[in-house]
């Protein structure tokens, strides 16, 4: 009686799965459940009748850990994941060293592309440094039900949609943004500095983690760094950085007071040892002292709050909001729109069942759309496009996409250079931190951020 209890307790939470995921084959399944509970045809624990005890240890042992790996495996794709906060781009939100709490049931968990992989990698096995994954069997997107949609605000993890193409050698930039600057050919043929190019299925792309600022079917612009979603202004988060130039008093800032301003080593960026460094000031309109030198001037991401207190302060002579010329180049690079860092758009957000006409600037804005996201060919000849072979003038989408931006607003690449994030590159939303470690302090001066464990992560 006690097996067809057990039997019937996990063939009924079995179905459950099976109805949830929707892939109802799996239902023959429920012949194996049987076999293990009730007609034992297949000796599963044969290994236990083995009269040699290291056998029947060492099995013992292979059985709990496959069994864990599986256990594993099904939790990080259907349920949550660890994430650890690599870069500063969510700073002051999120901390480098923050290890988060993914959830992947709230925006509803996706059936893996590529189901065969390794346990616990994302897409490069350690140690050898090969691929973790198989390519086959490959299996389209489908997310299934969660407790509800993206909503702006959220802070999201996704997969880096650019991150379909990667050179091997230099796995944390940017494909295309190496092709811009150094040219398709270089990257393409230069496997010696490049590596060999590889591509990626959306979900073994590397995962960001962004705030969603923008919405399926918003228009968004940004004026002076100030967001504005359909001609209406969205407040700033109240931990949002920017960063700003910094003119000293005189002297060098002490350890002591970076740690006041919540400024980073990595972040405590000196600009007196460039040697461009008199132009630079020159252009910020920053003088010489009455010794024919310059006090020391800083660049350093400062939330509004940090902002006023060192403005209150007696530490600096003149703070400058670094200028939108150091923004770099924006999203999409082969077409000038105008726009920059701090001045972006306005840009419609495609939205899943929309119609856009193709011209020239939707081709710009839309391309890696409709071709590398929804798996269309487009083609543009003599003023005419293709898609598919087909002469078209207009393209309907069917995905929703979203715009993504770090709250470090001057240090993160995000959506106003690489463009937007489809709805099947969304990965979950984190709700907790757990753990976060200060790579700055040692073990006995505050490595452990105590006051940030266990804290939930909010809207704002």
């Amino acid at each position: 009686m006690n097996k067809w209890i057990k039997f019937s307790i996990v063939a009924v939470l079995y179905i459950l799965f099976v109805i949830w995921v929707q892939y109802y084959w799996l239902l023959f399944g429920l012949l194996l459940i049987f076999d293990i509970y009730i007609s034992k045809i297949i000796p599963w624990d044969g290994w236990k009748q083995s009269k040699n005890p290291v056998v029947r240890k060492i099995a013992d042992w292979a059985d709990a850990i496959i069994f864990a790996l599986i256990a594993v495996y099904i939790i990080n794709i259907f349920i949550f994941q660890n994430y650890k906060i690599p870069s500063s781009s969510l700073e002051k939100t999120l901390l480098v060293g923050d290890y988060l709490c993914v959830s992947k049931v709230n925006y509803g968990p996706r059936v893996p592309n590529t189901p065969l992989a390794f346990p616990l990698t994302h897409h490069t096995l350690p140690i050898f440094n090969i691929q973790s994954y198989s390519n086959w069997p490959h299996w389209d997107y489908k997310r299934l039900k969660g407790f509800g949609p993206v909503k702006r605000g959220d802070i999201v993890v996704f997969n880096f949609p650019a991150g379909d193409t990667v050179a091997f050698n230099l796995q944390n930039q940017d494909y295309y943004d190496l092709v811009y600057q150094v040219g398709w050919e270089r990257v393409n043929t230069d496997k010696r500095n490049f590596g060999k190019i590889i591509y990626r299925p959306v979900d073994r792309r590397e995962n960001y983690v962004k705030r969603c600022i923008g919405m399926p079917g918003d228009t968004l612009q940004i004026i002076d760094n100030q967001i504005c979603i359909n001609g209406n202004e969205l407040q700033t988060p109240s931990k949002a950085q920017f960063n700003y130039f910094v003119e000293t008093t005189g002297n060098l800032f002490t350890e002591k007071q970076f740690r006041k301003l919540g400024v980073s080593k990595d972040d405590q960026r000196l600009c007196n040892r460039g040697a461009d460094a008199p132009r630079m000031f020159d252009f910020l309109g920053i003088t010489r002292n009455e010794t024919g030198n310059y006090n020391p001037v800083y660049c350093l991401p400062l939330t509004q709050e940090m902002l006023e207190f060192l403005k209150k302060s007696n530490w600096a002579k003149s703070i400058r909001i670094q200028p939108d010329a150091f923004g770099g180049k924006t999203y999409p690079y082969d077409y000038n729109t105008g726009w920059t860092r701090d001045n972006f758009g306005p840009v419609w957000i495609p939205k899943k069942g929309e119609t856009i006409v193709l011209d020239e600037q939707n081709v710009a804005l839309y391309s890696r759309c409709i071709i590398n996201y929804e798996g269309n060919t487009l083609r543009a000849d003599g003023g005419k496009y293709y898609i598919n072979g087909s002469p078209a003038n207009c393209y309907t989408f069917k995905y929703d996409y979203y715009f993504m931006m770090g709250d470090n607003r001057h240090n993160s690449l995000d959506s106003r250079y690489w463009g937007f994030v489809p709805e099947d590159h969304i990965v979950g939303k984190p709700l907790i931190i757990w753990l976060s470690i200060d790579k700055d302090r040692g073990w006995f001066d505050g490595k452990i951020r105590w006051n940030r464990l266990f804290t939930r992560i909010s809207a704002q």
